[in-house]
């Protein structure tokens, strides 16, 4: 999108994908939707169907060209995520909980302090794994090939 590398990059990342957020700034304030895309890189996100541009497109082989709209990165300062009991902006929290699991919470001014699922979109995989091995892949042989006995010192280097 022609959008430079983020000067001060945000180390610990609070917003996820799959999040529900609300923007705060911008031309479709007070608008919510759900995180599409998280750019690190850039300290931005996408939003699912919000911060539309139009994008001219050339034509070329195999595709037609034209004016589409398309969802622009948004600063992260410009979204917050929503409280799953309020309904309202809130930030976010972490704590652990009694069995020891890290989880978010709401918390600020207007938050109820109930606990932020994490989006169930992260359990998948954006690339499944490879199902067949590869060219650069080691054979199942060499990997169980026992080259190394404790006992027998076998397989030791010469020291």
């Amino acid at each position: 999108m022609g959008w430079k590398a983020a000067e001060k990059l945000i180390r610990h990342w609070k917003i996820l994908r799959g999040d529900n957020v609300m923007i705060i700034r911008g031309k479709d304030k007070g608008e919510s939707g759900l995180i599409k895309r998280v750019i690190r890189s850039q300290n931005r996100v996408i939003v699912e169907g919000k911060n539309l541009v139009k994008k001219h497109i050339k034509q070329g082989e195999g595709h037609t060209g034209g004016i589409f709209s398309i969802e622009a990165p948004l600063h992260v300062s410009n979204v917050q995520v929503l409280d799953p009991v309020t309904g309202k902006p809130c930030k976010i929290g972490y704590k652990y909980l009694e069995d020891g699991t890290k989880v978010r919470f709401a918390r600020g001014m207007n938050a109820s302090g109930a606990v932020i699922p994490r989006p169930e979109i992260l359990k998948e995989r954006r690339k499944p794994r490879p199902t067949s091995p590869g060219p650069k892949d080691t054979p199942i042989e060499h990997v169980l090939e026992k080259t190394y006995d404790a006992k027998a010192g076998i397989g030791m280097p010469d020291l």
